[in-house]
C-alpha cells in the first residue's frame, strides 16, 4: 500500500499549494472508518481507496479528488454519514464524496433498475462536477483490475458488461484513453476470454517473426520526416486486443488485413506542421484508401485532436500514423484532466458543462419514464462510432452511424426535433430516414403545426431522439385517456341520473388509490377501471341499482343495434391518433360512413368495430365497456383507411394486373396482397385496399364484379 507521507508527497510534486492537512485526515480517516473491513482478495479494505487515489495522481489532480478518492466508500459502507463529512472537510469534499457513492440503499426492483438508478444520480453529480466521474472511473479501474478475485462467475461478468456498457464509453467521451484501454481489456478478458487469448497469440507471433521492425518503422518515419524539414518525435505502439478484435467484427476481415494493428505517432510544434508532415507521409508513401481522419479541423466531441492516416508505409507494412501537437497528445491521454485549471489556483466546478454530449444525457434524463428506459438511451447515446454532419451556419454535430436527419434535428434542440417536417442533405430534398454520411450538412424544415409521430421512434438511433418521442407519445396518450375516460364516466352518472362534479369524484379518490381526479379518468380511459367502478366508488348506494338498470339497457342495445339516443355522448373518429388511444379493429376494418361502436380494452385504450361485427358478441355480458361513437361529419382530412376484401380471381395471364388497374380505377390503393389458395383454375387472394370511406370502397367491389376474370369479390370479416 502507498504509504501516507508517500501519498501527500505525490500531490505535492505537480501541485505544491496541495491541502496537505486535510489530505493527512482524508487518510488517517479513511483508514479508520473502514478498520477491519477486508476485500475479497483478503486485502484491508482501505487498500481500495488509497489505489484509487493513486490512480488520480498519475493525472494530476486537485487535492479534493484525492481526498473523495480516499473517503468515496465511507458512506456507502461504513458508519460515516454526508453531514460528518461536512462537518470535518467542507461543503465541496461532502458534495463529491456523495455523487460517487453507489447508493446500495436503494430498494430498487431489480439489478438492472438499481444500476440505472445509480447511473441517473452519477449523471446528475457529474453535470455539477466532473471530478465525480474520475474519480468513479478510477474507482472502477481498481475494481476491475481486482475482479478475478470475486468467486461468483455471473458477479464477475455483470461487472464486466457494466463497465463495457456504461464506464468505457464514459471514459472515451472524456478522453480518459489510458483508462479507457484498461477497462476495456479487463472487460474483454471476463466477457470473452477465447477472443482476447486469440488475439494475444497472433501479436506474440508477430512480434516474434517482426522482431525489430517496429524499430526499424520508427527509425525510418523519423528519417523522412527530418529529411523534409519537419521536426518531429516518432513513436509506436500496439493497439490493444479489444480494438483490433472489434475492427476484425465490424470490417469483417481478416488479422493481416487491418492497417493499424500497430500505430505510429509523430509529435510536432504547431498545426501547420501537423499538415506538412502529412504532405509528407503522403508523397512518400501510398495510402490506404478510407483511412484518412482529420480530427483538427473537426475534433471529436471529447475535444481529441489529431490526423490519422492509413500507409502502405516502410517495408510494405499497412501502418496507422497519427501527428499531433504536444498540447493535442496531452489532451489526448488525459482528456479532461489536461484542461483541470488547478494551475490557476482554482477549481472549475461546471467544467462538465462543456460538454454537448452530457447536456443531451441530461435531456435524455429527463424524458426518461423509467430508469430502465433511461439506461437504455442513454446507451444508445454513448456510441463510439461516429459521423460528423454541419448545420448550414457550419456548426458540428457528432452523431452515431446509422443516423438520419431527424437525430440530427433532435441533436440541434428538442423542439426543432418535434416540429421537423423535412430535411435537405447537401442542399438537396431528402426522406427523413435516410442515414447521413461524415461530412453531411444538413438542413432542418420545420412547422409549427408538427408533432411527433409514433413511427420515427423506427426512423432514430440517438437516445435523446428516441426518448423525446416515447414522451411525447406518453404525453398524447395520456390525454387521449383523460378525454375518454371522462366520456366513459360522464355516460355511466347521466344513466344513473347522477350529477358528475369534481367534488362528487373527489369521494372515489381514496377508494380507487388516485391523486387526482385526472388520475381517474386516465384509468378508465385505458381499461384499468370501469365507469361503474367509479360510480360505486364515489356514491356507494346509488352503484347498485344503476349497475342493474345499466346492463340491462346495454344488453338491449347490443340485441336491437338501437341508434344512439339524442343525449348520448358521441366521441368523433379523426383517424389514428398520436399514442395510439384509439384503435380500429382488424375482424371488420370499419371505415367512414359505416355506422361503429367503441369497445374499451385494458391497457390499449377503444377499439372501433361495424356496429354488425360478429366479434361484438362477445362483449354482450360487458356492457359498461361499451362506447357509442360515430365519424367526424366535419372531418376533411380525406385521410385513407384499409379495407380487406376476399377475391377468387381466374388464375390466367394477366388477371392480377386486371384486378390492380380496375382498383385504381375506383382510385383505390393496394396497400397489401397475399394469396391464400392457388388452383389450376382460381386463385383465392386477401387484398387490402385504402379507401376514403365505405362508398369508395362499394364502388370498388362493384368495377372488380363487372370483370369477367373476377369470379368473386366480397368484404372479409375474419
Amino acid at each position: 500500500m502507498i504509504r501516507q507521507f508517500e501519498l501527500v508527497e505525490r500531490v505535492r510534486a505537480y501541485d505544491p499549494n496541495a491541502n496537505e492537512d486535510a489530505l493527512n485526515r482524508a487518510y488517517v480517516y479513511s483508514m479508520k472508518a473502514h478498520g477491519s473491513q477486508t476485500r475479497a482478495s483478503g486485502d484491508p479494505y482501505f487498500s481500495h481507496p488509497l489505489e484509487v487515489a493513486g490512480i488520480l495522481t498519475k493525472y494530476r489532480l486537485d487535492s479534493a479528488s484525492i481526498i473523495t478518492a480516499l473517503l468515496h466508500d465511507t458512506i456507502e459502507d461504513t458508519d460515516a454519514d454526508v453531514d460528518e463529512l461536512r462537518g470535518l472537510f467542507g461543503e465541496e469534499i461532502a458534495e463529491l464524496v456523495d455523487g460517487v457513492t453507489k447508493l446500495s440503499q436503494l430498494e430498487m426492483l431489480s439489478d438492472k433498475s438499481k444500476q440505472a438508478e445509480n447511473f441517473r444520480k452519477l449523471l446528475l453529480a457529474m453535470s455539477k462536477d466532473i471530478r465525480v466521474l474520475l474519480v468513479k472511473l478510477a474507482d472502477r479501474l481498481h475494481n476491475m483490475q481486482t475482479l478475478h478475485f470475486i468467486k461468483n462467475p455471473e458477479k464477475r461478468l455483470r461487472i464486466a458488461r457494466e463497465t463495457m456498457d456504461i464506464y468505457v464509453p464514459l471514459a472515451e467521451r472524456i478522453g480518459m484513453h489510458e483508462i479507457k484501454d484498461e477497462l476495456q481489456d479487463k472487460a474483454f478478458a471476463t466477457l470473452n476470454p477465447d477472443a482476447r487469448n486469440s488475439v494475444l497469440a497472433r501479436l506474440t507471433f508477430l512480434r516474434s517473426e517482426g522482431g525489430s521492425t517496429v524499430e526499424r518503422i520508427i527509425a525510418e518515419l523519423q528519417e523522412v520526416l527530418t529529411g523534409e524539414g519537419v521536426d518531429a518525435v516518432v513513436s509506436g505502439r500496439e493497439k490493444t486486443p479489444y480494438s483490433i478484435w472489434r475492427k476484425m467484427q465490424q470490417r469483417q476481415v481478416g488479422f493481416e488485413m487491418l492497417a493499424d494493428v500497430m500505430a505510429f505517432r509523430a509529435i510536432v510544434d504547431t498545426v501547420p506542421a501537423c499538415y506538412q508532415a502529412l504532405g509528407v507521409m503522403h508523397a512518400r508513401y501510398p495510402v490506404v484508401p478510407g483511412r484518412f481522419k482529420d480530427y483538427i479541423s473537426t475534433p471529436k466531441p471529447n475535444g481529441y485532436q489529431s490526423l490519422h492516416t492509413g500507409l502502405l508505409g516502410p517495408e510494405n507494412n499497412r501502418i496507422e500514423v497519427q501527428i499531433r501537437t504536444e498540447e493535442m497528445h496531452d489532451i489526448a491521454e488525459r482528456g479532461v484532466a489536461a484542461h483541470w485549471q488547478y494551475r490557476q489556483g482554482a477549481v472549475n466546478a461546471r467544467e462538465g458543462r462543456q460538454y454537448r454530449w452530457l447536456q443531451e444525457l441530461l435531456d435524455i434524463l429527463e424524458s426518461a419514464s423509467a430508469p430502465e428506459e433511461f439506461l437504455e438511451h442513454t446507451k444508445l447515446e454513448m456510441f463510439q462510432d461516429q459521423v460528423f454532419c454541419f448545420s448550414p451556419k457550419g456548426e458540428v454535430y457528432a452523431l452515431p452511424h446509422g443516423a438520419t436527419p431527424l437525430d440530427f434535428a433532435y441533436a440541434v434542440h428538442s423542439e426543432v426535433g418535434d416540429r421537423c417536417v423535412g430535411a435537405k442533405v447537401n442542399g438537396r430534398l431528402v426522406p427523413l430516414r435516410v442515414e447521413l454520411r461524415n461530412g453531411d450538412q444538413v438542413e432542418i424544415l420545420t412547422s409549427q403545426n408538427q408533432t411527433p409521430s409514433p413511427d420515427w421512434e423506427q426512423i432514430v438511433v440517438t437516445g435523446k431522439a428516441r426518448s423525446r418521442i416515447r414522451r411525447f407519445v406518453r404525453q398524447e396518450q395520456r390525454r387521449e385517456y383523460v378525454r375518454l375516460g371522462r366520456a366513459i364516466v360522464e355516460k355511466t352518472f347521466r344513466r344513473a341520473n347522477k350529477r358528475m362534479t369534481d367534488q362528487v369524484l373527489e369521494q372515489a379518490r381514496v377508494p380507487l388509490r388516485c391523486d387526482r381526479v385526472e388520475d381517474i379518468f386516465a384509468r378508465v380511459g385505458e381499461g384499468t377501471f370501469t365507469g361503474a367502478e367509479v360510480l360505486k366508488a364515489a356514491i356507494p348506494e346509488s352503484a347498485a341499482a344503476s349497475t342493474g338498470r345499466e346492463g340491462g339497457a346495454l344488453g338491449r342495445v347490443f340485441r336491437r343495434r338501437r341508434k344512439p339516443a339524442d343525449g348520448d355522448h358521441a366521441i368523433p373518429i379523426r383517424g389514428l391518433i398520436p399514442g395510439l388511444a384509439v384503435h380500429f379493429a382488424h375482424c371488420c376494418y370499419p371505415l367512414p360512413g359505416e355506422r361503429i361502436v367503441g369497445i374499451v380494452t385494458t391497457g390499449k385504450g377503444v377499439t372501433i368495430h361495424t356496429i354488425d361485427c360478429d366479434t361484438l358478441s362477445s362483449f354482450a355480458e360487458s356492457p359498461e365497456r361499451w362506447l357509442d361513437v360515430s365519424w367526424d361529419a366535419d372531418d376533411q382530412s380525406g385521410e385513407s383507411m384499409a379495407s380487406r376484401l376476399q377475391v377468387v380471381l381466374l388464375n390466367e395471364a394477366g388477371s392480377l394486373g386486371e384486378m390492380a388497374t380496375l382498383i385504381a380505377r375506383g382510385e383505390g390503393n393496394i396497400a397489401n396482397l397475399k394469396i391464400t389458395k392457388r388452383t389450376v383454375d382460381f386463385f383465392d387472394m386477401l387484398v387490402d385496399v385504402e379507401v376514403k370511406d365505405v362508398t369508395q370502397l362499394s364502388n370498388i367491389m362493384a368495377i372488380l364484379r363487372g370483370s369477367p376474370l373476377v369470379s368473386s369479390v366480397r368484404r372479409s370479416r375474419s
